[in-house]
């Protein structure tokens, strides 16, 4: 596998302004220096609470939020310096699944223009081409010919986030971003459209960036994943040392927040949260500055990096 899109030191911030002549007095840090590896036909998570900034990385990636400082890079050139045909190219290979298809369609468009909307700005196809594109993407997604005739409104919400699928997907982009896209869809139909977004990767090689805050999702979908914290990552690693081998305390409270299902596992489930939550009483420092920052990370394997004062303090009681 290939890197193609790089991430060094992202950042954005969003100015507080306040007094009589609107200054600028501080700022909330959305992102706060993160780096990123892409590469091709793996699928990358981020995890996170509400306001970890997760969604606000996919955003400055496609381009929806301007970034602070940091570089983005598309197969080696930066991508704010590149030419216009080249960030032409960047924009055709980075698309986008959102949370919500129904508030990202024009309500007032067929299917059959929502489809073919990307071929008529990064592809040069004519229309029956577009067409057989359009059928073969509905195809794939579950659905038949005559939804091309339809309005938005006219399907279910999982029919809907299907279609945003195929609309992602519909040039052969090389990175999807998925913003949290079946968040609101009901537990059956989450599987049907994780389903279709495995089986369109394993067709072209796409590679998805997964944002979610539900970590069973994500331990379905992604390869590597990054937990994520007031703007910064607490933890990178394979899917296995995420879930198997987890080492920072915010990471492990959230393993630890997912629900039993299995009665016999609740007591101990109970006692390994107070567990964590002793922990993090303790050691606190161990993982945050006194302002409350999320530490650099540090490389503890080849795969696995945390976010320590000291990786050393991984050998001081660390709880699983």
């Amino acid at each position: 596998m290939s890197e193609f899109i790089r991430i060094d030191n992202l950042k954005v911030h969003y100015p507080i302004r306040s007094g009589f002549f609107n200054r600028v007095t501080d700022q909330v840090k959305a992102v706060d220096d993160v780096s990123l590896v892409f590469e091709e036909g793996k699928t990358y998570g981020l995890v996170g609470e509400s306001g970890s900034g997760k969604s606000t990385i996919g955003k400055a990636i496609i381009g929806l939020e301007k970034i602070t400082s940091g570089n983005i890079y598309y197969q080696g050139e930066e991508v704010s310096k590149q030419a216009r045909n080249r960030r032409s190219e960047y924009r055709r290979n980075v698309q986008m699944i959102f949370q919500d298809a129904l508030s990202s369609f024009n309500p007032k468009r067929r299917i059959s223009d929502i489809l073919t909307e990307p071929m008529r700005n990064f592809a040069n196809w004519t229309p029956e081409e577009e067409r057989r594109r359009s059928i073969e993407l509905l195809e794939i997604v579950g659905l038949t010919e005559d939804a091309l005739n339809k309005y938005p409104h006219e399907f279910s919400g999982g029919q809907r986030q299907r279609i945003g699928v195929a609309r992602a997907v519909a040039i052969n982009p090389k990175l999807v971003i998925a913003d949290e896209p079946v968040s609101a869809l009901d537990l059956s139909v989450q599987a049907q459209v994780l389903n279709f977004m495995q089986r369109i990767q394993d067709e072209y090689n796409i590679s998805y960036l997964f944002i979610s805050h539900d970590l069973g999702v994500v331990k379905h979908m992604c390869d590597e994943l990054a937990i994520m914290y007031r703007g910064r990552f607490t933890e990178y690693g394979t899917r296995h040392d995420i879930y198997e081998e987890p080492q920072h305390i915010y990471t492990r409270r959230l393993l630890s927040a997912i629900p039993q299902i299995d009665p016999n596992n609740r007591e101990e489930h109970k006692l390994a949260r107070l567990r964590v939550e002793k922990e993090y009483q303790q050691n606190a420092a161990k993982y945050y500055s006194e302002e409350g920052r999320v530490y650099d990370l540090k490389e503890i394997s080849s795969t696995h990096k945390v976010a320590l004062k000291d990786v050393a303090s991984l050998t001081e009681g660390s709880v699983r």
